[in-house]
C-alpha cells in the first residue's frame, strides 16, 4: 500500500511548536517520555492478556530495547507491549483526543519559562520527540493481528502513513537526530539518563553491552539490563531516595514538574495492599472535567490491572497520582468485579484516609505549600462534603475561605481559624454567596455584621453552593447564610438594640403595607430589617428557599430552579426610604418602591427582567 499522506490536528501542530521552543533545554525528557510509553504499552499487553493469552503470541518476555546507529545517526526505542492497529496511530498522534484542548492553548504566551510549566501540565509525551529529532518513524503492530504500520513524519504539519511488514508485535521509534544532538549517540549518555529517569520502570530496559576498541565504546552482541526493573513502590522506603520517588512520580503522571507531596505506606491485615501516592504542583488542564479518568494504576502482586481506576479514588480527589498494588485481588479482576468489590472499597477508603492524612500534615508543618494546593485544587476538593459522608468533618478541617477578617480574595481562613475567633456569644458560621468576590465583599447584607465586628465567609465559587449544601455544620456550630431567613442574632443584640428595632419596626407598618400592595406578587413578603445600617435595601431568600445566587448558577447551567419569590427588607431609616414614604402620589411611589426593588436585586448580582422600566423610574427619580 502506497503511503498516505495525513495532516495533523490544528493543535499538534501548535504543540509541535512549543515542544521544540519551549523545552528544549530539557533535552533528556525525550528518553523518559519514550521509555515510559513503552512502559504503559507493556501494561496494557499484561492486561489485555489476562483474558486473551494469544496476544503475547508465544513471547511473554516484556522488555524495552534502546539503540542507536552513529553512522544513521538514529537512536531506537523499541518495546514488545501491547502495539497499535492504524486507527488507533491516528487517534493516539494524529490528534489530542481531550477536552479542555483549546483553553490550554489559549493560555499559551510565548514565554518560554512560562509555556514550558504548561506544557508539563497538559503532558509531553511522544511529540517530545521532536526537541532532538527532525524526523520521526514509528513502526507498530498490535498483538493479535497480522498487519503493521509506519508512521513518519518531519513534525512540520504532516505525517505519512503505510502498511508495512512487522515479524513481532509492538513498537519502534526511530529519531532521526537533529543536527548537535550527537551526545546521545553514546552507550555512557543514554545509559546515565535511563539509570536517572527510568530506573524503577518494571520490565527490563535493555541494550547491547559495550568495550573499548579503538578509543571509542563499540556494541557487542551480548544484551545488559541497565535499569533495576524492579517495583518502585515494592521497595524498602529507606532505599528510595527522593529523586527515585519524584522520578518515579514523573513516570506514572506524565507531569513535567516534581510533586507536592507523596505518601508512601504498606497495610497488612485483613487486606493487603502497597500505595504511592502524589499530590501534583499544578492542576492538570483539564481538572474541572469531572468525566475525565482518574490517575491511580492498579496492580495486583505487581501485574499490572487497569490505568485511571476510578474505584479507587473518588472524584473529589481526581486529582491524586499514584499506584495501589493488592496481594489480595484475583488476578482475573475486571471492572466489572471492581464496581462491587468489598475489597475495593476497603483499598479505597484507606486510600482515602492516607490522601487526607497527607493533606493535613501539609497544612500543619507546611503552610505555604499548603496554600500552593489550596491554589491549585480548593475548589475540587469543595466538592468533597457532598461526595463523601465518612470524611466529612476531615475534609471540612482543610477547607479555606476568604471572609471579611482580612478582606482580600485570599482563601486562607480554615473553619477552625473562623472558630477560634468567634464571639464569645456567636453561636453560627456565618457566611454569603455571590457571583464574586467584590459581589460578595461589597453586599449590603454585611452591613450589620461588620458594625458589630462579626467575621463573615465571602464565597464565590460556584462550587461553594454545591458545598453548603452538604456542609450544615463545624464542631457543632451551624453554617448559616446572612442573606436567607430572619436574622437573629441573639445574645449579640443588647436589650436596647432589641427595643429599639420594635419601636421601628411599629412605625414602620404603614410603609411595608404600601410597598406591599405596589409591589404585588414581585416579592414573598416585605419586612423591616436587622441587617441594613447604610443601604436603602436588601433582597432576602425564605429560610428553605435556594439563594439566589444558586438560582441563577442553574439557570445559567440550563436547568429549571424551583420557582421562588424574594423577600424586600427596607431600611426605614434610610434616606431614600423616608423620602418613599413621604410621597403621597400613589403612582410615583410605585415607581420608587420599583426602584428600590430594582436596585437591592442589582446589589446582589441579579438580573433585571426589564431594564427599560428600572431606567425610566431612574430618570425620573433624577429630573
Amino acid at each position: 500500500m502506497a503511503a498516505e499522506h495525513l495532516a495533523f490536528q490544528a493543535e499538534v501542530k501548535q504543540l509541535l511548536q512549543l515542544m521544540i521552543h519551549s523545552l528544549y533545554s530539557n533535552k533528556e525528557i525525550v528518553l523518559r517520555e519514550l521509555i515510559s510509553n513503552a512502559s504503559d504499552a507493556a501494561d496494557k499487553l499484561r492486561f489485555e492478556g489476562l483474558s486473551n493469552g494469544a496476544l503475547y503470541e508465544n513471547d511473554s518476555d516484556l522488555k524495552i530495547r534502546i539503540s542507536f546507529d552513529k553512522a544513521a545517526r538514529t537512536v531506537t526505542i523499541s518495546d514488545n507491549g501491547i502495539g497499535m492497529n492504524r486507527d488507533e496511530v491516528i487517534h493516539n498522534i494524529g490528534t489530542i483526543a481531550k477536552s479542555g484542548t483549546k483553553e490550554f492553548f489559549q493560555s499559551l504566551t510565548g514565554d518560554q519559562a512560562k509555556d514550558a510549566n504548561l506544557i508539563g501540565q497538559f503532558g509531553v509525551g511522544f511529540y517530545s520527540s521532536f526537541i532532538i529529532a527532525d524526523k520521526v518513524a514509528l513502526i507498530t503492530r498490535r498483538a493479535g493481528e497480522k498487519e503493521a504500520v509506519k508512521w513518519e513524519s518531519s513534525g512540520e504539519g504532516d505525517y505519512t502513513l503505510e502498511s508495512v511488514d512487522k515479524a513481532s508485535r509492538g513498537t519502534d521509534i526511530v529519531l532521526h537526530l537533529r543536527e548537535g544532538e550527537d551526545e546521545f549517540l553514546n552507550d555512557w549518555k543514554l545509559k546515565t539518563i535511563i539509570r536517572k529517569y527510568s530506573d524503577h520502570i518494571t520490565l527490563p530496559i535493555v541494550m547491547k553491552k559495550s568495550e573499548w576498541k579503538d578509543g571509542e565504546q563499540v556494541p557487542t552482541d551480548e544484551d545488559e539490563t541497565v535499569n533495576r526493573a524492579s517495583a518502585l513502590w515494592a521497595r524498602a522506603k529507606s532505599d528510595i531516595t527522593e529523586e527515585e520517588y519524584q522520578e518515579f512520580y514523573k513516570h506514572v503522571s506524565h507531569d513535567f514538574e516534581n510533586p507536592l507531596a507523596y505518601t508512601h505506606s504498606r497495610v497488612e491485615g485483613k487486606q493487603e495492599y502497597i500505595s504511592l501516592l502524589y499530590i501534583p504542583s499544578k492542576a492538570p488542564f483539564d481538572l474541572y472535567d469531572r468525566e475525565r479518568r482518574h490517575g491511580i494504576k492498579l496492580y495486583v502482586k505487581r501485574v499490572f490491572i487497569m490505568e485511571d481506576a476510578e474505584k479507587l479514588m473518588p472524584q473529589y480527589l481526581r486529582f491524586v497520582r499514584g499506584v495501589i498494588d493488592s496481594a489480595d485481588l484475583p488476578l482475573n479482576v475486571s471492572r466489572e468485579i471492581l464496581q462491587d468489590s468489598r475489597d475495593v472499597d476497603a483499598i479505597k477508603s484507606g486510600s482515602v484516609k492516607k490522601v487526607l492524612g497527607l493533606l493535613e500534615d501539609l497544612a500543619k508543618d507546611k503552610p505555604d505549600d499548603y496554600a500552593k494546593f489550596w491554589a491549585e485544587f480548593g475548589r475540587v476538593l469543595k466538592e468533597g462534603p457532598g461526595e463523601d459522608f465518612a470524611n466529612k468533618e476531615k475534609i471540612a478541617g482543610l477547607l479555606r475561605f476568604a471572609s471579611t477578617h482580612a478582606d482580600t480574595d485570599a482563601q486562607t481562613v480554615s473553619l477552625a481559624d473562623y472558630v477560634s475567633r468567634m464571639q464569645p456569644e456567636q453561636e453560627a458560621i456565618y457566611y454569603i454567596t455571590a457571583d464574586t468576590f467584590a459581589a460578595a465583599q461589597h453586599s449590603p447584607h454585611l452591613e450589620i455584621f461588620r458594625k458589630k465586628g462579626i467575621e463573615v465567609l465571602l464565597m464565590s465559587d460556584k462550587v461553594d453552593e454545591w458545598l453548603l449544601g452538604s456542609l450544615t455544620e463545624f464542631e457543632g456550630k451551624k453554617l448559616q447564610s446572612i442573606a436567607k431567613g430572619d436574622l437573629d442574632l441573639g445574645k449579640l443584640e443588647s436589650d436596647t438594640e432589641k427595643e429599639a428595632q420594635k419601636k421601628i419596626e411599629e412605625e414602620a407598618k404603614s410603609l411595608i403595607e404600601r410597598v406591599k400592595t405596589s409591589l404585588g406578587d414581585t416579592v414573598k413578603e416585605v419586612r423591616v430589617t436587622h441587617r441594613l445600617t447604610d443601604s436603602p435595601a436588601c433582597l432576602v431568600a425564605g429560610e428553605h428557599d435556594l439563594s439566589g445566587n444558586l438560582a441563577r448558577i442553574l439557570k445559567a447551567a440550563g436547568q429549571k430552579a424551583p420557582e421562588s419569590k424574594p423577600i424586600l427588607e427596607l431600611n426605614p431609616e434610610h434616606k431614600l426610604i423616608k423620602r418613599m414614604e413621604a410621597e403621597t402620589e400613589e403612582a410615583k411611589f410605585k415607581d420608587l418602591a420599583h426602584l428600590v426593588f430594582d436596585q437591592a436585586l442589582l446589589a446582589e448580582g441579579g438580573q433585571l427582567e426589564d431594564p427599560a422600566s428600572f431606567v425610566r423610574r431612574m430618570n425620573s427619580l433624577l429630573v
